[in-house]
């Protein structure tokens, strides 16, 4: 394994080149990156629509050429899962990654091209191991084997020749051959898509193995680690003792940080934050001492960004990556070697640096949940919350509703503060509806909740009459515009109100 570690080490090396290309020249590598999807696509539908052919700026295309939402788009990509070719892109796309839904859809289904998934997914899976190892060339990672939690996939019920799942398992389902010798557990494991039987599988594949690094969801890996601690009895360091690389996405890592070092307990354990989705590898964490992401602009993604303030917008302005500046918000827009053209993604970014373009992800476009992977948006709260109502004869006035986070082994939950103008008839039945709504119209809610794995039921906080105009009172923010969010990602908002709920009730 010492020779695998020193062949695979050095070629992971022979790619630093090529990045550093692109970190000099971004904007030569992104134009270049535009005529390439251009010419690919000008005779697909979608280019024959816009006359890509006659296409020669970026100005152009901007005018064009719309941005475009998920709903926008889904009735293309309606037509490609049902077997048409060479609407959005001219290869043949089989495979589609599936990701939480939007107020159109309980999922949506992201085309995955040949072109994205060698050139982006997998290139960018590479890109990260050859970062790591150029930061440490000391590493012992290939001598054992890196564990990855995928998700699942199935055929697709209209087109028996296609099929969807989790972009984990669409990658991990294609993968060369010989990546299963670095890896565990077997696919068949892996791609389980029933998750309480998947866990004590993987527990039973695993443990006796020499994993190396692992890579995965945040929520999911801290499942897996504790079960193994319960079987065996033992810490991770003594399971694994060349553990040494934790590649993570999907969820900000920040709450999960303190929890894995208690977990792992071992200084030498590294952590990689990667910015990998559904539609594209967009970013891998490339310094040792900063969690700033470095844009990777090679991969078949031409780069948009629409200003803060105009997310909203029917028809956005957007500016092209040499204008972006440091410190400000935008949202991303991306036209895809996997025939996503001016697709808004959803997310928030803020640049950190321009030379070479490093980033943190900021947050989303609209109001979210998503501690857990499971993308709960504003929409999905309000059709849960008035379905609630309706069901328990309750009129609210205000809520919000905030993660409750993983703490040593407690599980991971939501936590929901309501005020009523008429109370439910019953609090507990308004919890479950609630919860089996949100279930309903969301598949990453209802894939978390499974079992309680990872997610267990939301806690419902009942708030006294007038807590929440108290809430914005202290803000300073009663009247006009101003009002409760409905959903965070942080716990600041939850916190403040139930100290005022405490208040209340002390007198």
């Amino acid at each position: 394994m010492e020779l695998l570690n020193s062949i695979m080490t050095w070629v992971m090396k022979k790619r630093i080149h090529q990045i550093e290309l692109f970190r000099q020249y971004p904007h030569d590598v992104q134009h270049e990156t535009f005529q390439s999807l251009l010419s690919t696509a000008k005779n697909t539908e979608w280019g024959k629509r816009y006359a890509f052919e006659e296409i020669k700026s970026w100005e152009t295309f901007a005018q064009r050429v719309p941005v475009s939402s998920y709903e926008d788009l889904f009735p293309e990509i309606d037509r490609m899962m049902k077997g048409e070719q060479n609407i959005l892109w001219p290869t043949t796309v089989t495979w589609f990654a599936k990701s939480s839904g939007t107020t159109n859809a309980r999922s949506k289904f992201i085309p995955v091209s040949p072109e994205s998934l060698e050139d982006c997914h997998y290139k960018g899976g590479k890109d990260m191991l050859a970062i790591y190892v150029n930061n440490r060339p000391d590493t012992k990672l290939f001598t054992g084997k890196g564990l990855s939690i995928g998700g699942s996939f199935r055929t697709n019920e209209h087109n028996p020749k296609s099929f969807y799942g989790d972009v984990s398992a669409v990658i991990m389902q294609n993968l060369p051959f010989w990546a299963e010798y670095i890896r565990t557990p077997p696919l068949k494991v892996a791609l389980m898509d029933k998750w309480e039987e998947k866990i004590e599988r993987m527990v039973a594949e695993t443990v006796n193995a020499n994993v190396t690094s692992l890579a995965g969801v945040p929520t999911w890996t801290c499942v897996l680690l504790n079960r193994i601690m319960e079987k065996t009895g033992k810490t991770i360091p003594e399971v694994w003792p060349n553990l040494e690389l934790f590649a993570h996405g999907a969820v900000a890592f920040g709450p999960y940080r303190e929890l894995f070092k208690n977990i792992i307990l071992t200084e030498k354990m590294r952590y990689l934050e990667l910015y990998n989705a559904s539609e594209g590898f967009f970013g891998i964490q490339d310094q040792t001492d900063s969690e700033d992401l470095l844009l990777m602009l090679d991969y078949g993604v031409f780069y948009e960004f629409i200003p803060s303030g105009h997310f909203d917008d029917e028809n956005p302005v957007t500016i092209p990556l040499s204008e972006v500046e440091i410190g400000k918000n935008y949202a991303m827009v991306i036209s895809t070697n996997g025939g996503l053209w001016r697709y808004k993604i959803g997310d928030t970014v803020k640049f950190t640096s321009i030379s070479p373009y490093r980033f943190r992800i900021s947050g989303r476009t609209k109001h979210f949940m998503n501690a857990f992977g499971e993308e709960v948006i504003i929409e999905n709260a309000e059709v849960a919350i008035t379905e609630a109502c309706e069901q328990t004869n309750a009129v609210i006035s205000n809520f919000t509703a905030a993660p409750v986070y993983f703490e040593g082994k407690k599980q991971g939950g939501h936590e929901w503060i309501v005020e009523f103008n008429r109370q439910p008839d019953n609090l507990q039945r308004f919890s479950a509806v609630l919860d089996e709504k949100l279930r309903e119209i969301n598949s990453d809610y209802d894939a978390k909740r499974y079992q309680n794995i990872a997610l267990v039921a939301p806690k419902i906080h009942h708030a006294p009459e007038g807590t929440f105009l108290e809430w914005l009172r202290r803000r300073n923010k009663l009247g006009g515009q101003n009002k409760v969010p409905r959903l965070s990602n942080s716990r600041e908002y939850v916190e403040e109100i139930l100290t005022i709920m405490e208040d209340k009730d002390a007198n």
